[in-house]
């Protein structure tokens, strides 16, 4: 009886609001209606209401939204027989008309998303299963992987009921015979290091004849030398702490039917928009709405799908779909997706349980945003998700939400050109007064705007993600538009993790940035020239020219994006607080280490000793590993001191000689995962909107500047290049 009377309160709410929504209404009954509904969601939104206020909220915004697709869809498009500006008209309406699509989706994962999970059980020494580790490698560096087998190989688990794997497909048969005798070469001493490496990190090594079906065959390789019930897969850049199987194998005692356990993905270095912003240490990161909202909403729906790494899984279920999938290049969500669709269940444990490395260099960035796309592009094409067999409903929604919002480029492309129809050429695209705009299209943006800040507030500040979808689209549209021509033409390419930026410099791919720009800025002064030169369309003007503004304040910024900013460290540097020893010489000294990296530590030791510690002298940095009684040294070199009292702050460089000073490395950097979890939360606050608007444009203003330096700075350097010395040819 209670169900019945719930479902028909939520249906006298859904034909109100929908008739709030259709109800034909004068522009000045429309202007005071959203204005008032727009004063309570903004109260509604700074009591940060949450339960049935939350549904409230959200259905007040989606009143808002609903009423201007009414107007837009009846009122707005040019008419038919003005092709000039009926095709433009109706691609501009395609592009909102998809945002409105993908918020409604995103509303539908994202609006009651699951608390964090609880702890399960302790379990036995019995009930315990035994552990693959998977760590699938390409072209990585041999360090990098010691660092992340070392980190694999000290896990907080029963060593007898787990082994780590390296599976190496940088030496594979087929690259050791290869025509080209210097790859050949190569993939045969990487063989063998690799080999040894194994052997005497207590690691398993395999390789395979070919390199078929990247990685997904590369892990398949695994499954079929391996026997464990459960699978954990690890990428080489990603690193464990030690509690990672014990926060997560235990879901699968309590859940036959689970497949899969997923946790996010925390990386120790910022990507190239971070780097170059300078906003790594005091915004949240890209990532962290992802894995902190959109997952923690697909989890409700039993549709968390599988990332690529952290993630443990179970061989029963992959044995059962033949393995991972390898149709597409994104053969980790394919693979959820097929399990899902078989009647398997996952989960998603928002712990930060890896530390892992982003790509240094925008270009790479994009690269690996373009793999992302297109696979997901190819799971479109191929598995259409909406009538995917065997998914529920709110999965045929979620994967149809994830697999969709990679057309964005799309929109931000038609967003970008739309007011340059009415500025450069003077076609109506868009048929409304100033007056009606501010009535709908304005109300609009800000119950948008409000959404996003309510729901994401403190994971992605206000106009970040334009910012970000901005300068992917740029470069992914193309990479889009091919995997829609030829769906089978992309191919699976590892993302390179090992570069650095030493000096400043711009991106190779940023010239497509600096000439949107330059129109951009010509458009603004077209709309300055209109509003002085035709008062009669001033209100229309000035709208379309508002519009431009926007886009060129975002192109601005976008100039910092691709002005790679050079760095004196190699390596991203990891805070924490860690009781040590110093020795030099035959001299102890107590100390602390403050930051690591895979490269090296800072340390403060208390010493008046000032004229020992010199550049480039030799030492050890002697600490307590995690989960062991026993002090273990590690050797280092001095790069530089500092004095300040009785205090000398230092910055080493490790010097690892052994298999032990790797693990002692990884135990240093990844085996406490708390200090991951404590940085991301330093970083959590919400801005607000009004506040996060203005911190946008300080950043695109000074941004704009630092990339029109760069330019300048490289033209005067290409000058001179060209200029040839007198007497020379």
């Amino acid at each position: 009886m209670l169900f019945w009377i719930r479902f028909l309160l939520w249906l006298t709410c859904a034909s109100a609001m929908l008739l709030l929504a259709f109800l034909p209404i004068d522009t000045r009954t429309q202007l005071v209606t959203t204005f008032i509904i727009l004063i309570i969601v903004a109260a509604m939104k700074m009591m940060r209401v949450e339960g049935r206020g939350r549904v409230v909220f959200l259905s007040l915004a989606s009143a808002i939204v609903l009423r201007y697709v009414y107007w837009r869809t009846s009122s707005t498009l040019p008419p038919v027989n003005q092709l000039e500006n009926f095709i433009p008209g109706l691609l501009l309406y395609l592009a909102e008309m998809y945002s409105v699509m993908m918020l409604f989706l995103s509303l539908f994962v994202v609006s009651t998303p699951l608390p964090p999970r609880k702890p399960f059980r302790t379990l036995s020494y019995d009930e315990l299963p035994i552990v693959d580790i998977f760590v699938p490698s390409y072209n990585e560096e041999e360090s990098l992987l010691a660092n992340t087998l070392a980190a694999a190989r000290n896990l907080d688990y029963p060593a007898d009921k787990f082994t780590v794997w390296l599976l190496d497909d940088g030496s594979t048969e087929q690259k050791r015979q290869s025509t080209d005798l210097l790859a050949a070469k190569f993939a045969e001493q990487r063989h063998q290091s690799l080999q040894t490496l194994c052997s005497q990190l207590g690691v398993r090594y395999l390789t395979r004849e070919r390199n078929e079906h990247a990685k997904a065959g590369n892990l398949n390789n695994g499954l079929n030398h391996s026997t464990g019930e459960l699978v954990a897969v690890f990428d080489a850049d990603h690193a464990p702490a030690r509690s990672f199987l014990k926060e997560t194998v235990g879901y699968f005692n309590d859940d036959p039917r689970l497949f899969l356990v997923q946790t996010p993905h925390f990386f120790i270095n910022p990507d190239p928009i971070e780097r170059n912003l300078n906003t790594f240490n005091k915004m949240p990161s890209e990532n962290e709405m992802f894995y902190g909202i959109i997952q923690r909403g697909l989890d409700k729906w039993n549709a968390a799908f599988f990332c690529g790494s952290a993630a443990v899984l179970r061989r029963e279920a992959l044995n059962e779909a033949n393995g991972f999938s390898g149709l597409s290049i994104t053969e980790d969500c394919e693979t959820a997706l097929d399990l899902h669709s078989r009647g398997w269940n996952s989960i998603f444990v928002d712990m930060p349980l890896i530390a892992g490395l982003q790509p240094a260099t925008f270009a790479s960035f994009i690269g690996q945003r373009s793999r992302w796309a297109q696979g997901m592009m190819q799971i479109m094409r191929f598995r259409f998700p909406l009538f995917k067999r065997g998914l529920s409903l709110g999965q045929r929604l979620c994967y149809m939400s994830s697999t969709m919002f990679w057309l964005f480029p799309f929109p931000r492309a038609i967003f970008l050109l739309a007011p340059l129809f009415y500025l450069f050429f003077n076609l109506q695209i868009f048929m409304g007064s100033g007056g009606e705009f501010m009535a709908y299209t304005l109300s609009y943006m800000l119950v948008n705007l409000m959404v996003q800040n309510y729901l994401y507030g403190s994971f992605r500040w206000p106009w970040i993600s334009e910012l970000y979808e901005y300068v992917q689209s740029v470069h992914l549209l193309p990479a889009i538009l091919s995997v829609m021509w030829d769906p089978r033409r992309p191919t699976f390419k590892v993302t390179a993790k090992d570069e650095s930026v030493t000096e400043n410099r711009l991106s190779e791919i940023s010239r497509p940035f600096f000439l949107i720009f330059l129109i951009l800025l010509i458009a603004f002064g077209v709309t300055i020239y209109r509003l002085y030169s035709d008062p009669y369309k001033f209100d229309v003007t000035l709208v379309v020219g508002g519009w431009n503004l926007v886009n060129l304040i975002m192109a601005g910024c976008a100039l910092g994006v691709v002005s790679e900013r050079g760095e004196r460290q190699s390596s991203r540097r990891v805070q924490v607080s860690r009781r040590c020893e110093f020795s030099l010489g035959d001299k102890l000294y107590p100390a602390m280490i403050d930051d690591v990296s895979v490269n090296g530590a800072s340390l403060q030791i208390f010493t008046r000793d000032r004229d020992i510690f010199k550049r480039d002298v030799l030492g050890a940095v002697t600490f307590q590993p995690h989960g062991s009684t026993e002090w273990a040294e590690l050797p280092v070199t001095i790069r530089h001191s500092q004095f300040s009292g009785d205090i000398i702050s230092i910055g080493c460089r490790y010097l690892p000689e052994t298999v032990r000073h790797h693990e002692l490395i990884a135990d240093l950097i990844f085996a406490n995962a708390q200090q991951w979890s404590l940085f991301q939360h330093s970083r959590r606050r919400n801005p607000g909107l009004i506040g996060g608007a203005f911190m946008f444009l300080r950043l695109s203003l000074t941004q704009t500047l630092r990339g029109m330096h760069y330019l300048l700075l490289l033209l005067a350097a290409k000058g001179k290049a060209d200029v040839k010395p007198e007497g020379r040819p």
